[in-house]
């Protein structure tokens, strides 16, 4: 027998295969499996470690694999070990990027209380500033109408803290506090749920593309 042939007969394989398919047991067996051994090489520096910790890191992980299994294509049997570990770090990498900018000002600043269209509006140009591609402008009333609805189409803890933190303004300790997550968890949450939206109006409407 080829090794090819032994990969593509091995249980690791067939779990891979399950879980690609939507197999949530078998994404389960696999991340159990592989979490610790990823978990266990992450390096966050000492001056993170009060505020962030590997756990925190891969809880957001899991979250990720779930949503991006389907698109997972292994050339070879341990390739699910280098893809989740590709999305810890980046989460990691997400989460410092966020404690290191936790102390400076922000560019765009609210001062009436509560979610206004000036809220979605600041949301808007914070994700069009870091899309690849050039945005369009468009009404105040459309941004809120949009974002709205891409904020409902992420997971919950995606949406609280885009809503809190985003359009609510809170500070970084309120939000942690609220959510009962690390303030490097917060970071990661925001990273990935801003990538979302990103995708998600993209999809819906070509927000980040030109106008034809």
């Amino acid at each position: 027998m080829s090794t090819s042939q032994g990969q593509s007969d091995s249980p690791q394989h067939d779990l891979v295969r399950r879980a690609v398919q939507g197999d949530i047991d078998a994404l389960t067996e696999l991340l159990a499996t592989h979490g610790p051994q990823v978990e266990a090489k992450l390096k966050i520096g000492r001056q993170w470690r009060n505020v962030l910790e590997p756990g925190d890191v891969m809880q957001v992980t899991y979250l990720e694999a779930f949503m991006q299994i389907g698109s997972f294509r292994p050339d070879r049997a341990d390739a699910f070990t280098a893809w989740l570990r590709r999305i810890a770090e980046n989460n990691l990498r997400d989460a410092i990027r966020g404690l290191e900018r936790q102390k400076q000002p922000q560019p765009c600043r609210r001062v009436e209380a509560g979610v206004t269209a000036d809220s979605f509006v600041c949301l808007y140009e914070h994700l069009a500033a870091t899309s690849a591609t050039p945005s369009r402008i468009v009404a105040k009333e459309d941004t809120k109408r949009l974002l709205e609805a891409a904020i409902a189409g992420l997971p919950d803890d995606y949406a609280a803290t885009v809503r809190m933190y985003d359009l609510e303004g809170r500070p970084i300790a309120e939000v942690c506090k609220t959510m009962n997550r690390s303030a490097g968890a917060v970071h990661m949450l925001r990273a990935r749920a801003h990538d979302r939206l990103c995708e998600l109006l993209g999809s819906a409407s070509n927000w980040f593309g030109s106008r034809a």
